[in-house]
This record gives structure tokens, sequence and C-alpha cells, in this order.
């Protein structure tokens, strides 16, 4: 129980960020505050002696100790916010991240037909496809991923958003009824077997499936380029996230399969994140 002292906001949230540790505590502590409370967080900070239930303190600090023991915030809360789209969240999907967007981004800076079909593959929570489909509601998007809770979740997303998006189960191309595509763009698994990151941090509570890709982690990328220009039209483009040290390696597999116009990203932090190629089926 916790004790009558400790029932303001700005002492839980004090006490849980100093539990919680890791890179952002106070975020966390006040993201599982808000979500027990319904209050805000620009709430606690305009007044910080704020009481809180004791109810409400108790279910709080169930939350604390279950971040503590690492389960990620977005898992604790449901969702997570991407391009300010509200998602629904689950242990079958990988968690949006903030430097994804860039990825929305550069594929909306793209000189693409009002009407431009595109899918995205791998598309987990439809992260990519419902933040395309909330700016670009002209454009006929297609949502993949091989992990029938995936799909979904995805449906349930963009159901709940009231955004136009087809959300199919396939192994990227496998499963996709034949078209051709103005734009393909994905965030695959790219991250290798035995990298010491997958022991760390949030990625222990999600599945390995849309984390890891052989022992260079190069696996699904290497397919995905080699594939999509089935799947491209005449000048239709490629868009890929990767690692931050694999961005030499992408362009090298878009230059031996014969991509154009190739060009790599940075995400915020600065670092090389994307790779983008244009397919010319004359240049082949």
């Amino acid at each position: 129980m916790a004790s009558e002292s400790s029932l303001t906001c700005e002492a839980l949230l004090h006490a849980a960020s100093v539990k919680i540790g890791g890179e952002s505590p106070r975020l966390d502590a006040e993201l599982l505050l808000s979500h027990v409370t319904g209050l805000s967080r620009t709430r606690f900070r305009a007044w910080p002696e704020q009481s809180i239930p004791a109810d409400q303190a108790e279910a709080f600090e169930a939350l604390v100790r279950e971040r503590q023991s690492g389960r990620p915030v977005a898992h604790l809360l449901g969702h997570q916010e991407f391009w300010s789209l509200p998602l629904k969240v689950s242990a079958s999907t990988l968690i949006p991240r903030p430097d994804t967007e860039c990825l929305v981004e550069a594929a909306l800076a793209l000189p693409l037909p009002e009407d431009a079909r595109v899918v995205d593959l791998g598309t987990g929570t439809g992260a990519i496809a419902l933040a395309l489909a909330s700016e670009r509601p002209g454009w006929q998007i297609t949502a993949s991923d091989a992990v029938a809770a995936a799909v979904d979740l995805a449906r349930e997303n963009a159901r709940d958003l009231e955004l136009s998006v087809t959300v199919v189960e396939s192994t990227w191309f496998s499963g996709l009824q034949p078209q051709r595509f103005d734009l393909i763009v994905s965030n695959p698994p790219y991250i290798p077997e035995q990298d010491e990151h997958l022991a760390l941090g949030d990625v222990r509570y999600e599945p390995a499936s849309a984390l890891v890709s052989g022992p260079d982690g190069l696996d699904d990328l290497k397919m995905i380029v080699e594939q999509a220009p089935d799947w491209l039209v005449e000048g239709g483009w490629l868009l890929v996230e990767h690692g931050y040290d694999q961005a030499e390696s992408v362009a090298a597999l878009f230059r031996e399969r014969g991509f154009s116009s190739i060009r790599g990203m940075q995400d915020y932090g600065g670092r090389d994140r994307l790779t983008l190629g244009q397919w010319l089926a004359s240049a082949d």
C-alpha cells in the first residue's frame, strides 16, 4: 500500500523514475501514471501536488514493477503513437519506432501519382501503411505480414482509424495478387542472429521473427531487393529501413540488382538508416 505522504503525482513519479531507470525513466513513469489516472502529462507538470487516490497509486506501482522487470511501456499501455496515430500493439508485432517515421517522410517526398499503388511489406501494427494512408488518401495501399496475429492487429488499427488500407497475410511477396506497384516500402528484420542487443531492453519482449534475419541480418533484405523489380512499374521505387551499419551492404544489393538513383538517408539521430532506389527496366 502506498503511504499517504507519497500520493502526490510528483512523489509517485520521482519514486517510479528511480525504480525504472534506463534511457527515459521520467517519460515512462508519466505515461504509465497518465494511463492509470486519465490525467495528462501536462497536468502533472503544472500541478505536481495533484493528489492521486490510493487505488490508482497502487495500480500505477504495479505497472512500474512490470516496467522495472523490462516489459515495454507500449505493451503495458496497449498502444503506441506513430505519426500522431494511436496504434494498438501486442506481443505479436514490433513496437513502432519514432525513427521509422523517417521512412514515411521519404516515401511522401517521392514524385508519385495521386493514385499510386503502394505496398508495405512486413507491416506489423500497420504503422507505415496507415501513416501513408493518413497523408495520401488517394493512394491504393496494401499492407502484408506473414504473422496472422499481426494481420489481425493491422486490420483492427485500420478500422479504428478509419483509414483505407488492404491488409493481407503474405510472406513478403509470396501471398500477393500479381500486380505492379509504384512504391514498395519495408522495415524488415535486419538484426544478426547473434547480436548482443537481442538480450537487452524492450526487444527481449518482441518477436524474434520481426527482428532477426540470418547471420549478418541481411537475409530478408536480400530477398526483398531481389524480388522487388518483378513487382514494380517502370520508374517505381523501393524504400527500405536497415541497420545503422548496413548502409553500404544494402546499397550494394540495390546496385547488383540493377536499381538506379540509389541513395541513403539518415534517421533522426543522424545514423544511416534508409536506402532508396528506382527501378528502370530499360537500364536492366
